[in-house]
C-alpha cells in the first residue's frame, strides 16, 4: 500500500511527463481545479489565484481537506464530523495500478438499496472492461480483509468482507471513476457503483449469531430466575422409632416447633398412622396441642405491647399538639398592634405566611387526634355504658364465676392430658418389656429389674406420678363442684332480690300514680310528680339526679356557664354544631351528644326552636334562664 507522499510524488511525475502543448492555460487550470489538483505550471508557478481555487485546499499536500480515510498510510481513520448541511468533498485516490477520481460534488450522491441484516457482501458495478481481480483486490483491500471475490464476465463483481463495518467503507467508493494506469481508452475506465448485496452466507451467519445471542439471553434470564426463586423446603425424613423420639423432643422446643410440626403433618399425610404407631402419634399430637397455650400467651403479650405502643403514640401526638399551640400563641402575640408595628413589610408577610402554615398543621394534627379518640370510643361497648346497675352486678358476678370455672376446667384438662400421656408411655414400656423378655435370660432379667433405669422402675415411677395426679384431679373436681354450688346459691339470692325490687316498684306505682317506662333496663320517669323514692336513690342515684336536672360534676357546671354565656351573646340562638365547634377549642374531649344531653336536662335554662323556611330550616338553641326568673 502506497503512502500519501508517494501519491503526491507520482502525481508530480505524471505532470512532468506531459508533452501536450497547452494553448489555454485558464482552461487547463480550471480542469485540474475541478479534479482537485492544485493547478501549477511547468516551471512551478501557480496558474490560478487563491480566490479561484476550491475552498479548504491545502497546497502543501496537493489534496483537498479533510484527508480521505481511504488514502494509503492513513490507517483508515474515520474523518472528523462534518456539518449535515455541507456536502462531503471526496478526493482522488491513487493506487499502484489505477487511479480513482471522485464525482462532481454538485451531483447527488449515489443511491443504495436497503441494507440486508448481517450484510458482509457488496455489489460493485461499472468496472472497466480490462479490470482484473488483482486490480479490484488492490482497490478494495483498503476497506478491510476480503474473504472472496466473485467476478463476472460482465463489468461487475461481488466482494465478501470478513466484518460488517467494512461494507460501509466500501460504499464510500461508490460514484468514483476508475482509470487503469494513464490510458485514455474506454476499456480502461469506468464509473463504479457500490451497493449492498444479499447473500445467503451472510444471512445464515447473522441468523446463527442471533440464535447464539438468544441462547445467552435465555441463560442469563434462567440464572436470574434461579437466583430469585425461593429455596426448596428441606426433605422430610422417613418414619422410624428413632426419628419419632427426636421429633417428640423437637415438638417441646419452641425454636424447633415449626420444623417438627411440618414433619408430623407429612407423616400423618403419608399414612404412617396405624394400630402399632397410634400411641406415638397421639403423644406427638398432644404435644402439639400443648403448644396452643404458649401461642395464646404470646398473643396476649403482643396485644399488651400493641396497647402500650398506642398509648405512647397518643401521648407523643398530644405533646406535639401542645407545642403547636405554643407556637400559634407566639404568632398571635407577634401580630398584635404593639409588636406588629415594629416589623417591616417583608417581615410581616413572612410572619403571616408562617402563622397560616402553622395553623393548618395544627388543625390537621388536631383532627388526627380526634379521629383516634373517636376510634377508642367506638371500640367501647354501648351496652356496657347504658346497662342498669342490676345488670352490671349480674354481669360482674357471672364474669367472676365464669373466670373461676374456666380456670378450673383448664387445669382439669391439662391434668387429663398429662395423665393420658403417662398412660401411653406406660403401655409403650410394657410392650417393649414383653418383646425384650426371654425365658432363658432369667439372670439378665433379674438384673434388669434391679437396675434403676430398667422399664420396671420407670413403670413404678409413672404409676406413682399417675396416682398423685389422680388425687390432684379429684381435689380439683371437688373444688369445682363447691364453686358451682356457691354460684347457684348466689343466683338464687339474686333472683330473690330482683323479685323484691319488682314488688316495691309496683307498690310505689300504685301509691303515687306515676307511669314508668322501662327502656334498655333503665327506669325513665314520665309522670307529673318530680319526687323520686329513696330506694332508687340508693341504687342509681346519679341517673335519677340527672333526670331531675341536677348538676353532678364540676365539668358540667363549667360547661353550663360557657353554654349560657355563648347563647346569651347570640340572642337569635345557635345550632348544636356551631356551639360544639366553639367549645372544642376550649376542651377537645367534649362531644356534641354530651352538650345536647346537658341542655335537654335543663329545660328551664335552654330552649330548642325551629328557625328558617324550607331548605334553610334548622334547630337552634336559645338561652331562656332570665325569662324563667322574670316569670317567677
Amino acid at each position: 500500500m502506497a503512502s500519501a507522499a508517494d501519491g503526491v510524488g507520482n502525481l508530480g511525475a505524471e505532470q512532468n511527463h506531459i508533452s501536450v502543448p497547452v494553448a489555454d492555460h485558464g482552461a487547463w487550470a480550471t480542469a485540474m481545479n475541478n479534479l482537485g489538483i492544485m493547478p501549477m505550471g511547468i516551471s512551478g508557478q501557480q496558474l490560478v489565484s487563491d480566490s479561484l481555487c476550491i475552498q479548504r485546499f491545502d497546497p502543501g499536500l496537493g489534496l483537498i481537506a479533510p484527508i480521505n480515510p481511504m488514502m494509503a498510510g492513513i490507517s483508515l481513520v474515520p474523518p472528523p464530523p462534518v456539518p449535515s448541511d455541507m456536502a462531503v468533498i471526496k478526493e482522488i485516490i491513487h493506487c499502484k495500478s489505477c487511479t480513482l477520481f471522485p464525482q462532481n460534488p454538485n451531483l447527488p450522491p449515489p443511491s443504495t438499496r436497503e441494507r440486508p441484516p448481517g450484510c458482509k457482501t457488496v455489489f460493485v458495478g461499472g468496472l472497466p472492461e480490462n479490470a482484473t481481480e488483482e486490480i479490484i483486490r488492490e482497490v478494495f483491500d483498503q476497506c478491510g480483509e476480503i474473504n472472496a471475490i466473485r467476478k463476472s464476465k460482465k463489468n461487475f463483481c461481488h466482494i465478501r468482507f470478513s466484518e460488517e463495518f467494512m461494507v460501509d467503507k466500501a460504499i464510500y467508493l461508490s460514484g468514483y471513476r476508475m482509470r487503469i494506469g494513464s490510458s485514455t481508452d474506454k476499456k480502461d475506465s469506468g464509473k463504479i457503483h457500490v451497493d449492498f448485496a444479499q447473500a445467503r452466507d451472510d444471512l445464515y451467519e447473522w441468523e446463527c449469531k442471533q440464535r447464539l445471542l438468544a441462547r445467552e439471553e435465555r441463560h442469563r434470564r434462567k440464572i436470574h430466575e434461579d437466583r430469585l426463586r425461593p429455596p426448596s423446603p428441606p426433605p422430610i425424613v422417613h418414619y422410624s422409632e428413632h426419628e419419632v423420639a427426636l421429633l417428640a423432643d423437637r415438638l417441646k422446643d419452641d425454636h424447633k416447633f415449626s420444623e417438627a410440626i411440618a414433619v408430623l403433618f407429612t407423616w400423618i399425610d403419608r399414612g404412617e398412622v396405624n394400630r402399632r404407631t397410634a400411641n406415638h402419634f397421639y403423644s406427638m399430637i398432644q404435644s402439639a396441642n400443648s403448644h396452643v397455650r404458649r401461642l395464646m400467651s404470646e398473643k396476649a403479650q403482643h396485644e399488651e405491647e400493641l396497647e402500650r405502643a398506642k398509648e405512647v403514640f397518643k401521648n407523643a401526638l398530644l405533646a406535639i399538639l401542645n407545642q403547636f399551640e405554643q407556637i400559634t400563641a407566639v404568632f398571635t402575640a407577634a401580630t398584635r398592634q404593639k409588636a406588629w408595628d415594629h416589623f417591616s413589610k417583608a417581615q410581616r408577610k413572612n410572619i403571616d405566611i408562617w402563622r397560616k402554615q402553622c395553623e393548618e398543621l395544627r388543625n390537621a394534627h388536631s383532627e388526627e387526634i380526634m379521629g383516634i379518640r373517636r376510634e377508642e370510643e367506638m371500640e367501647m361497648s354501648d351496652d356496657e355504658s347504658d346497662e342498669s346497675p342490676c345488670k352490671k352486678m349480674r354481669t360482674e358476678e357471672n364474669g367472676v364465676c365464669d373466670q373461676t370455672q374456666a380456670s378450673l376446667k383448664e387445669e382439669n384438662d391439662s391434668l387429663r392430658w398429662q395423665l393420658d400421656a403417662y398412660r401411653n408411655e406406660v403401655e409403650l414400656l410394657r410392650k417393649e418389656q414383653s418383646r425384650a423378655s426371654r425365658p432363658e435370660d432369667d439372670h439378665v432379667h433379674t438384673q434388669t429389674h434391679t437396675h434403676p433405669h430398667s422399664p420396671e422402675a420407670q413403670i413404678q415411677l409413672l404409676q406413682q406420678s399417675m396416682h398423685s395426679m389422680q388425687q390432684q384431679l379429684l381435689s380439683l373436681q371437688e373444688k369445682l363442684s363447691s364453686k358451682e354450688t356457691e354460684l347457684e346459691q348466689a343466683r338464687e339470692e339474686h333472683r330473690y332480690l330482683e323479685g323484691e325490687v319488682l314488688s316495691l316498684r309496683d307498690k310505689l306505682l300504685s301509691s303515687n300514680g306515676e307511669t314508668v317506662e322501662v327502656t334498655n333496663g333503665e327506669l325513665h320517669e314520665k309522670g307529673i310528680n318530680g319526687c323520686v323514692p329513696s330506694l332508687y336513690h340508693s341504687r342509681d342515684q346519679r341517673t335519677e339526679l340527672i333526670t331531675r336536672g341536677v348538676i353532678t360534676s364540676e365539668k358540667e357546671a363549667l360547661l353550663l356557664g360557657i353554654i349560657s354565656t355563648f347563647l346569651h351573646v347570640h340572642p337569635f340562638g345557635a345550632n348544636l354544631e356551631y356551639l360544639w365547634s366553639y367549645i372544642q377549642r376550649l376542651d377537645s374531649k367534649v362531644s356534641a351528644g354530651e352538650l345536647e344531653r346537658l341542655m335537654v336536662r335543663l329545660p328551664s335554662m335552654f330552649r330548642q326552636e325551629l328557625s328558617g323556611v324550607g331548605a334553610t330550616l334548622e334547630k337552634r338553641w336559645k338561652f331562656c334562664g332570665f325569662d324563667t326568673l322574670s316569670s317567677a
